[in-house]
């Protein structure tokens, strides 16, 4: 009797130490199934074309992204989470393993393949268009062909309301010219030179919304803003400066004095221009853009203008000043005048 009570006391112990090893284990399994991280941490990861799961899983350890390596596989091959996509995945350290293993064997979450491009304030067209060649592969004459297509020109005033028919005057080097907006664009490596351009223009709408109620208040179209804001943004660095020459522009513009801006000189060249100092000597060019030899602001914008150059146009500083001068063989300092006879003293001083 003793021996069979011993029996039943020794069966009951491996009994509870199974189901205590049974509990252990499948708490060491829940507890590693748990994020790495109580903060959003997001972080980028690649699957590679040809990785099996046990591949994938021993690297997300390796990275800190998930905690073990035997959990995550007992929970792919549990809830059929073996089948990871090739792709480039922004993963969050704070998401639990079943969570990430899903978000990789979903291949609509991996990025898609594309190429970071800055497009800095200032640029022609055509600068745009290069950079566009080397970065994307995309031909920068197709580009320039095509932001000169009245056809698809069209086709974009109709779906952009900041465009007009101004922007088809066939005496505009790049009729597009202008609405290129500056920015850092994430370009999908197989974009098409449409998808492009339109990239271009719904970052540009995304400003116009931004200042619609103050153009609306300027009275100016959008075109003559834009246009105005060329000439700012290619005559000035600073934010200061650009509100002070917008302001001397619209104190000309008052006045109808010719805007008898060298930058205008310097589009005019266009092909030619080389050296600041070619702006300088040109003034005689004739061109719908020299602003020396024409009335009013050019044809069209003369570059590719950023959101300071708009906001100083819509937002110009008042002074009297009716003329400028950049300081271009020293610090690029701009000197203000009232009158003709002060400014040319400070050419005198300065260029001369």
């Amino acid at each position: 009797m003793r021996i069979r009570n011993k029996g039943v006391l020794i069966g009951l112990i491996a009994f509870i130490a199974v189901v205590i090893i049974a509990l252990s284990g499948f708490l060491f399994y829940q507890i590693n199934l748990q994020p790495v991280s109580a903060d959003s941490d997001m972080v980028s990861f690649e699957v590679k074309e040809g990785d099996g799961a046990n591949e994938v899983i021993a690297r997300l350890v390796e990275a800190d992204i998930i905690k073990n390596e035997l959990s995550a596989k007992i929970y792919a091959k549990l809830n059929g989470l073996h089948e990871m996509k090739a792709g480039q995945f922004q993963l969050d350290r704070a998401w639990n393993c079943g969570d990430i293993l899903r978000y990789l064997n979903d291949s609509g979450n991996a990025a898609q393949a594309s190429v970071r491009i800055t497009i800095p304030e200032g640029l022609w067209a055509k600068d745009i268009a290069a950079r566009l060649e080397k970065e994307l592969g995309i031909s920068a004459q197709e580009l320039l062909a095509l932001w000169n297509d009245d056809a698809y020109l069209q086709t974009l005033i109709n779906q952009y309301e900041f465009l007009d028919e101004r922007i088809l005057n066939d005496q505009t080097r790049v009729k597009l010219e202008g609405y290129l907006y500056p920015e850092t664009y994430d370009f999908p490596l197989d974009a098409t030179k449409e998808e492009v351009t339109e990239t271009f223009l719904n970052q540009f709408a995304y400003i116009y919304e931004q200042y619609r109620s103050d153009i609306e208040a300027s009275g100016k179209s959008m075109h003559d803003v834009i246009t105005l804001a060329s000439l700012v943004q290619y005559e000035a660095s600073s934010e200061a400066d650009m509100k002070l020459i917008a302001g001397v522009f619209g104190n000309r513009l008052i006045r109808y004095m010719r805007l008898e801006s060298s930058v205008t000189v310097c589009y005019a060249l266009y092909e030619e221009y080389e050296h600041a100092q070619d702006c300088e000597v040109n003034a005689d060019i004739d061109s719908p853009y020299n602003t020396y030899l024409y009335d009013g602001l050019p044809i069209g914008p003369i570059l590719n203008p950023g959101a300071m150059a708009i906001d100083a146009v819509l937002h110009p500083t008042p002074s009297n000043y009716l003329f400028f001068m950049a300081d271009i063989y020293g610090d690029g300092t701009v000197y203000y005048a009232e009158t003709l006879e002060e400014h040319e003293a400070n050419v005198e001083r300065y260029l001369r």
